[in-house]
């Protein structure tokens, strides 16, 4: 058994977000370590990985929204929660623009509500809380690192910054438990948010058709690959739990390796043998042009560093694309 397994074995476990992206294989990952998962669910999501791969029946499940500070504060108690990973947030840009008020209140209310309910438990031993990179706002030194100030601008980055900063103060206030992770744009299999660069273009090369760039194709971006991200949410409950001095601190998860839309999108048409063209709508707005990470304090001081290149990520992004097509066809 490695050291991880035995740290996450028949550990009492939360983590909200758990039929996002990211969240369906971070569980997939912890019941495969043996951790008792409990997950918030608040929508029915058939399309989750949670569905899919019928992960849901190897769960405890409570139904509820992340701002029930209440419901929250009862789930772990009455699950005697070791861990909490909170991924729970409304993660896309174009929404936030749209309804600012209900992704304030998923992304800001939603932390406050459960580390309000952290505190009042006393078996919490660590918190993760999934910040973003969109938290640092447009900044003129790039790459970003974790001592910047939190400047966001528009409604999805001040969620953000505004969330970072509530971990950090229950943190430096309490002595609650919390780290705090910051990472770029996810791309992974299980994506199925067609607006998102990646799995939009594999879907057109799929299809026959164009890939459709929504902005002029030169914003910069970070882009790492889902299961390295759920490692990296795990890797540092871990390390948290072992190491005390770690409350409060940000880290950044990058594989530094930033890339205009335009090339991700000419990775993903050479991946899969594809000629075809993008269309560049150049309709995106409050985009920031270029922002990306430095990784090296998560590497100096966690031992970080990403399992997956770019070009096996996207491999592996794209294998289980043609596979949930053609089990759809």
């Amino acid at each position: 058994m490695t050291d991880a397994s035995a740290h996450w074995l028949d550990r009492p476990t939360f983590v909200t977000g758990a039929t996002g992206l990211v969240g369906g294989w971070l569980v997939r990952r912890l019941i495969e370590c043996g951790a008792q998962v409990v997950c918030l669910v608040r929508d029915h999501e058939p399309r989750s990985i949670l569905l899919d791969e019928g992960l849901l029946s190897k769960v405890s499940v409570v139904h509820g929204d992340v701002t029930d500070q209440a419901l929250l504060e009862r789930a772990l108690g009455e699950y005697e929660i070791h861990t909490v990973i909170h991924l729970a947030a409304q993660t896309i840009v174009g929404v936030a623009n749209r309804n600012p008020i209900s992704t304030f209140e998923s992304n800001i209310k939603g932390t406050w509500a459960l580390l309000e309910a952290a505190r009042r438990s006393s078996r919490i031993g660590s918190i993760v809380l999934a910040s973003s990179d969109k938290a640092y706002g447009d900044q003129t030194q790039l790459p970003y690192h974790e001592d910047m100030p939190l400047q966001g601008k528009h409604p999805y980055d001040v969620s953000k910054s505004c969330s970072d900063l509530i971990g950090q103060a229950y943190a430096k206030t309490y002595e609650l438990p919390v780290a705090i992770t910051r990472c770029g744009n996810f791309y992974g299999g299980g994506d199925l948010n067609w607006n998102r660069v990646v799995p939009g273009t594999i879907r057109s090369v799929i299809r026959d058709q164009r890939p459709i760039i929504r902005s002029d194709g030169q914003p910069i971006r970070d882009y790492l690959y889902v299961e390295d991200g759920a490692a990296a949410y795990m890797h540092l409950a871990e390390q948290l739990a072992a190491r005390p001095e770690l409350c409060g601190k940000a880290y950044n998860f990058s594989t530094e390796q930033p890339l205009s839309v335009m090339q991700i999108v000419e990775k993903v048409l050479a991946a899969m043998d594809s000629t075809l063209e993008p269309d560049v709508k150049n309709e995106a707005h409050n985009e920031i042009q270029a922002q990306y990470l430095d990784a090296a304090r998560a590497r100096n001081e966690l031992g970080w560093s990403p399992a997956y290149s770019l070009d096996e990520g996207l491999t592996r992004t794209i294998a289980w694309y043609r596979r949930h097509f053609e089990s759809q066809a």
